[in-house]
């Protein structure tokens, strides 16, 4: 699995913030649809649909996984 629909990234996020919830701290990773996602990939992946957001004024219809590094390619990989 190479991208996320909006609908599994939201779920994603709902469970990553359930954990947080439980147990005071983020998890180690996530499962979606049976793929793996390390933390610091979603937390990546966060970081990309809320900068996506403020500057195109939506949500992206799906979110690659692939982490990227914005201080050097200021990529934004949501669609």
């Amino acid at each position: 699995m190479e991208n996320l629909t909006l609908g599994q990234y939201r779920k994603m996020v709902e469970e990553v913030i359930d954990f947080k919830r439980l147990n005071g701290n983020l998890p180690e990773y996530t499962t979606v649809d049976g793929c793996r996602i390390s933390k610091q990939d979603y937390i990546d992946m966060i970081e990309r649909v809320n900068r996506f957001f403020l500057e195109m004024g939506r949500n992206p219809k799906s979110v690659e996984i692939e982490r990227t590094e914005f201080t050097k390619t200021e990529k934004i990989l949501a669609h």
